[in-house]
């Protein structure tokens, strides 16, 4: 089975971790795997290094890039040659512009042929995952009812199967959002290489080390991308909050890290000497030890305005971390059912971590509150999130899942074009 994955770019974030596991597992002697990526932007890390760690090599596209300008004609372009050079069985794009321009190239791949017009274009698969989506919080109104036509239009006529990763992202994306048919999705976590987070309870003392963090000290990370739609000012926003109204009942001694990198860096550090949590906040930019600083940490937080499924709450959890989130996108999935909820509704205590409403700093620094002054309350949800991430997060079960849905496409791409007599409908059955 040959395979082409395509996404935008290989910055720092889950997709792109998504993508290497997946052209790594996904090169067998059954399968032949090929991943396509477009250009990291300066201001963004890139984990191309990742890649490279893992023995993928990916092929370039400079001109494929996250923002919209007339190079998109010449990566359209670019990977239908591509495609045309690589006759791949399955075209899988991950990320929103990688679907729009690797399905916009796969239509010209399908039809743009003489044999199409006896009936016969060619034969292929076109896949597209939603690691999130771009239907609000991203853009102003306008541009993203143009995104969103766009991605009904690509739906309906350029994709066979529709990868989301969470339950609460499928409802969102095909109920709220009215893109592609129910019986075309397919539901498939994340998954994360869960050998890196071993013995666990034994690393993060040099982390804190270089932190000065004191072994009493209570430490409050976020990880990921310092830019907009990560909401880091809510973090501060909440931090400083906490620091005013609760720190002195908690009666602990509390540090705030931000882990990432990014555009907002000089905006966010002024944000934080303006609400007077220097020297309590640290930003430490990008670190490829995760394995060093997740242990390290006493509580998570992911303060995001819309999410897929947060790989760096997946991790948290991995390490057996207490998580406080914002409730977006398939952070709902994550977080599990409600057991308890604040006396004035402001915070959710959730099995396997605490949900906030998006853009409330003070739900925000109540929930964080509890779970500070709730050593026990830590304990226990670190313990749920451990055990719910190795029995459902694994590469390996991911892995597997793909493998079972591109031989699932195929089969039924096989039935249909037995059915009409040898050419292929491309119909996908629910």
């Amino acid at each position: 089975m040959k395979i082409v994955r395509v996404i935008a770019r290989l910055n720092v974030g889950g997709p792109a971790k998504h993508v290497v596991w997946l052209t790594k597992g996904l090169q067998t002697a059954e399968y032949e795997s090929l991943l396509v990526a477009g250009a990291v932007p300066s201001g963004e890390d890139d984990m191309g290094y990742f890649a490279t760690e893992m023995g993928v090599a990916p092929v370039f596209v400079p001109e494929m890039s996250r923002e919209i300008s007339l190079k998109d004609a010449v990566t359209i372009w670019k990977l239908y040659k591509l495609f045309l050079r690589e006759r791949p069985d399955i075209v899988h794009t991950h990320t929103a512009k990688a679907g729009t321009v690797g399905r916009a190239a796969g239509l010209l791949y399908r039809w743009l042929t003489p044999r199409v017009f006896l009936g016969h274009p060619r034969p292929c698969v076109f896949v597209h995952t939603y690691h999130g989506h771009i239907f609000h919080s991203y853009y102003g109104p306008l541009k993203t009812r143009l995104f969103l036509t766009i991605e009904k239009v690509l739906a309906r006529l350029a994709t066979d199967r529709i990868v989301v990763v969470s339950e609460q992202q499928r409802r969102e994306i095909n109920e709220q959002f009215g893109v592609g048919r129910a019986d075309r999705f397919a539901v498939i976590p994340l998954g994360l290489d869960t050998t890196t987070f071993t013995d666990w309870a034994s690393r993060g003392a040099s982390f804190r080390a270089e932190l000065a963090v004191k072994p009493d000290d209570i430490l409050v990370g976020i990880v990921g991308r310092l830019t907009e739609i990560k909401n880091h000012q809510l973090f501060l926003r909440a931090a400083a909050e906490f620091k005013t109204r609760f720190l002195s009942a908690t009666g602990e001694s509390v540090r705030f890290v931000v882990i990432g990198d990014g555009a907002l860096r000089n905006e966010l550090e002024q944000q934080a000497r303006s609400l007077s949590l220097v020297p309590d906040i640290t930003f430490v930019g990008s670190r490829r030890d995760l394995e060093n600083f997740y242990p390290a940490l006493d509580i998570v937080a992911l303060t995001s305005l819309n999410e897929g499924t947060p790989l760096t709450l997946i991790e948290a959890m991995a390490n057996a971390r207490p998580v406080i989130s914002t409730a977006v996108g398939g952070v709902v999935d994550l977080l599990g059912d409600p057991i308890s909820r604040n006396s004035d509704a402001s915070f959710v205590i959730c099995e396997r971590g605490v949900s906030v409403p998006a853009n409330d700093p003070s739900a925000f620094a109540a929930g964080l509150a509890r779970l500070v002054a709730d050593e026990q309350l830590r304990r226990e949800i670190g313990v749920r999130g451990l055990q719910f991430v190795a029995g459902h997060y694994s590469t390996e079960r991911l892995v597997k899942d793909i493998k079972s849905l591109y031989a699932d496409l195929l089969k039924r791409k096989s039935i249909s074009k037995q059915a009409s007599g040898g050419k292929p409908t491309f119909r996908t059955a629910s």
